[in-house]
């Protein structure tokens, strides 16, 4: 059995349906968000961005608050080439997902401010994944690939009926659907009606395009089967505050989640010491409850790796938004 012939069967489309085509580019040219400001240009600094940016981050997040300050900050990637990592995550603080800017940083000298063309080229750079390679490469270079965000996904499977996939029947079914002659429009038409028709917790079937060959379309909501919802774990800790003449100890994370960026000593034990109150901070997947305590000394462990800073030179520095609560606390207590 030819391949072909197999991913006919596989799927149920037996043959390309350009009336589908026609009726999801006719959507999307009505009805897609063409004011989004990385779909007015092709350069691919700002593609990049944008993908990067939208990656665990909703779309207004992105547009209202980190977006155009960023760019204003960095307006090439050379320029992010130039900029020390420091930088870059003071830029990004609040954005989250602090690896994206790590790796951004790394790309930006890698590639001496100048992107590969091909998503085979990008896929190969630090946090660009085969996907986000394929965005870039559609959007900014025309190159005709599919792409797999959580929006395509999603009507993926209740197109093809599937409640379960593998990443390469995913993949599969993308490549199955797609339409090579408008590889831009197709791809953005797919990510707005992810977002705004094929919703996780609602469907409006009577406005998609794609409804007259979806198979899902009688029970949108049994594709996918859901996922087991997994509880977020609470991470307890103390968080030291220490002064020496007016500044306070600081550290440069080396965690992974947070890595590159200033925060108080942390210890797992609490000791004798004043107690300025608690943080809670939530992350996408645990919850940080932290006791501050104010604390005459600190443990030996840290006497190589702290650094003292005064309140004026902390508000400069990246620090994660536990941090930041922490340093109001700072500041209360001076007051």
């Amino acid at each position: 059995m030819s391949a072909d012939k197999k991913s006919t069967m596989d799927y149920g489309l037996s043959t390309r349906d350009l009336s589908l085509n026609e009726a999801l580019h006719s959507w999307y040219l009505k009805n897609g968000r063409h004011d989004l400001p990385w779909r007015k240009t092709n350069d691919p600094y700002q593609v990049y961005l944008s993908e990067i940016m939208l990656q665990q981050t909703q779309v207004r997040t992105v547009l209202e608050r980190f977006y155009f300050p960023f760019l204003e900050r960095f307006p090439t990637l050379k320029s992010v080439a130039e900029a020390s990592e420091e930088e870059l995550l003071k830029a990004w603080e609040g954005l989250g997902y602090y690896s994206r800017a790590r790796n951004l940083h790394k790309t930006a000298r890698i590639t001496g401010g100048v992107l590969p063309k091909t998503a085979e080229e990008l896929e190969r750079l630090p946090g660009i994944g085969r996907s986000t390679a394929r965005a870039i490469a559609c959007f900014a270079f025309g190159e005709a690939q599919p792409i797999l965000d959580a929006n395509v996904r999603r009507i993926l499977f209740r197109f093809f009926r599937r409640r379960r996939a593998t990443e390469k029947e995913l993949w599969r079914m993308a490549e199955r659907l797609f339409d090579p002659t408008h590889p831009y429009e197709w791809n953005q038409a797919m990510m707005d009606l992810g977002a705004g028709l094929c919703l996780p917790k609602a469907s409006h079937c009577d406005l998609c395009p794609l409804a007259r060959e979806c198979r899902g379309r009688e029970a949108p909501q049994r594709y996918p089967a859901p996922k087991k919802k997994k509880e977020k774990p609470i991470r307890k800790c103390t968080i030291l505050v220490h002064e020496r003449a007016g500044r306070f100890a600081l550290l440069r994370s080396e965690e992974r989640f947070h890595g590159g960026l200033w925060q108080f000593p942390r210890s797992e034990r609490a000791s004798h010491a004043e107690v300025l109150g608690r943080v809670v901070q939530h992350y996408s997947h645990f919850t940080l409850d932290g006791e501050i305590l104010n604390v005459d000394t600190l443990p030996d462990l840290f006497a190589s790796t702290v650094r003292y800073f005064s309140v004026e030179e902390m508000e400069k520095l990246p620090m994660g938004g536990a941090d930041r609560k922490v340093l109001q606390w700072v500041v209360g207590s001076e007051e």
